[in-house]
């Protein structure tokens, strides 16, 4: 659809959360785009510059390249959250264009930056959520995407890199394996160069960092004295990019990136960047005209216009960063597998992000916080499997299971391998998640990994070495709940929670994502 044929229309399953009304269909004015434009800039800057495409309106919208990703996506997808919106923001490793100066010979491109920005009940909160560029992920079908070859699915058990999902798939196929994974539906997708990211810095004036320790790092290019300085897009992108310093880990480079971004948001906030329209829409025409920013094809200008309406009233208090928990991936030191169950907590949080009820409306679980809505065992079709070589496990859990009024299926029978060591829960599609996520609040050290092989409505249960017996059920009843632990909350707090920070952090307080024996300690 090309623009002034209705792409100004209110966005999809935007309407209820950010009070777009329907009969509204007349052009926005100049000021209310600079209006919109502002409060984007204010919040969504944030994220290293990759959300100026949400300021690039009409003047610059043919520049920025797009990408139809529906393709890959498919029918089984997550259900969207109708109180909050959730962006896929990408930062590419690409050497093409004027990104060769980086390094000519590496070829491809790589996901080192994966984030997901949701926007909370009432436009009220940011949460910033980061994912290691090295968490194992399940290889999915992806279709051939500009730049990317697509990739075949692989059995259950075969991993790659989450930075490889990208580089072989392309944005869709990072999408779908996020989606797939988590269970968060994402409604957009931003990706910005590194060229794109200096050229942002700069447009805005620069961003203030903090080093504990003077770092001189060549394989960035990073080399300041210690304490703060305000550094240019050159600077700025060294930091974010630098790695082999401290722990010299992917997680802590990640941590140092929330320092980044959080001053970058108390920089616009106390800047006179939201007093100059004229220098917003000149950010916009440089990262829109140079194609240094790709977004999905179904992001429309009336979208950005009503996104930009509910974030008006963000403060970097209401703004938080947090990564994704994680432990060592046990088929590679250098990899990482999302900790549980505090990853699937984290993720049912934004996923399905509503205040928390009042007391005395629903089932707590046992510290008093809300418990997971959860499917009638009833209504639960499994087939349990015995990953291990411990004898008869999977035939006394499928008894076990059926005692709990779960409907096993089949008879228990080993697993295709026998070295399991963590359970796993397999399901069909997002719409068989509810019932692996209440399976899952009864076996200890599980992970969920989506199998579209497997027949709908029917969730397999393979058993590892490390399960012993399931967990006691709910004495609130013969529904299962999930271990505090794994319970959603609020998104009020996740910042203090999974060990992140909040917009407003002191960014000389970041000694801590320096030490090791490389950094200040």
């Amino acid at each position: 659809m090309t623009l002034g044929q209705g792409d100004d229309g209110p966005p999809r399953s935007l309407s209820a959360r950010l009070h777009w009304r329907r009969g509204n269909r007349k052009h926005y004015s100049l000021q209310q785009k600079v209006l919109g434009g502002l409060a984007v800039t204010v919040a969504l800057v944030l994220v290293g510059g990759s959300l100026t495409a949400y300021l690039t309106f009409r003047a610059y919208w043919d520049s920025v390249k797009r990408i139809d990703v529906r393709g890959d996506l498919g029918a089984y997808r997550p259900p969207p959250d109708p109180n909050a919106l959730n962006v896929l923001l990408i930062g590419s490793d690409t050497r093409a264009g004027a990104n060769k100066k980086f390094g000519r010979y590496v070829t491809g491109q790589r996901s080192d930056t994966i984030m997901i920005l949701h926007i909370a009940p009432g436009a009220h909160q940011v949460e910033v959520l980061s994912f290691p560029r090295d968490s194992v992920v399940p290889i999915l079908a992806c279709s051939p995407e500009p730049g990317a070859a697509g990739q075949t699915a692989q059995p259950t058990g075969y991993v790659e890199q989450i930075n490889a999902t990208f580089a072989s798939g392309g944005p869709g196929c990072l999408w779908k394996t996020i989606e797939h994974t988590t269970g968060i539906h994402i409604d957009d997708f931003i990706e910005l160069t590194f060229t794109g990211f200096e050229h942002v810095i700069d447009d805005i004036g620069g961003v203030n960092i903090c080093l504990p320790v003077a770092i001189h790092d060549p394989k960035s290019g990073l080399n300041l004295t210690a304490g703060p300085h305000h550094v240019r897009g050159r600077e700025a992108l060294a930091f974010w990019r630098v790695r082999y310093i401290g722990e010299g880990s992917d997680l802590q480079r990640i941590r140092r990136d929330q320092f980044l971004m959080a001053s970058l948001l108390q920089g616009i906030e106390h800047s006179g960047l939201i007093h100059s329209p004229g220098k917003i829409f000149s950010v916009i025409q440089d990262v829109a005209r140079h194609g240094y920013i790709t977004t999905d094809s179904q992001l429309s200008p009336g979208r950005l216009l009503t996104i930009a309406d509910g974030l008006r009233r963000i403060s970097t208090k209401s703004v938080q960063f947090i990564e994704v928990p994680t432990v060592t991936y046990p088929g590679n030191v250098n990899w990482v597998q999302w900790q549980q169950p505090q990853a699937t907590s984290l993720f049912t949080a934004i996923a399905h992000d509503t205040k928390l009820p009042k007391a005395g409306k629903h089932k707590t679980a046992t510290n008093g916080t809300p418990a997971l809505d959860v499917v009638s065992p009833s209504l639960i079709n499994v087939t349990v499997l015995n990953g291990s070589t411990v004898p008869g496990a999977a035939t006394r859990t499928a008894a076990a299971l059926t005692a709990r009024g779960f409907n096993v299926v089949g008879h228990p029978s080993d697993a295709a391998s026998l070295s399991y060591t963590k359970s796993v829960i397999e399901y069909a599609s997002a719409a068989d998640l509810p019932a692996a996520r209440t399976l899952a609040a009864l076996v200890n050290n599980v992970s969920l990994t989506e199998n579209s092989s497997l027949a709908p409505g029917t969730i397999d249960l393979i058993l590892g070495s490390s399960f012993t017996a399931l967990r006691p059920s709910s004495s609130t009843g013969s529904n299962p709940s999930p271990s505090p632990t794994a319970s959603p909350s609020s998104t009020q707090n996740l910042a203090g929670r999974y060990g992140g920070i909040t917009g407003n952090v002191r960014i000389c307080s970041d000694a801590s994502v320096f030490a090791g024996p490389d950094g200040s300690s």
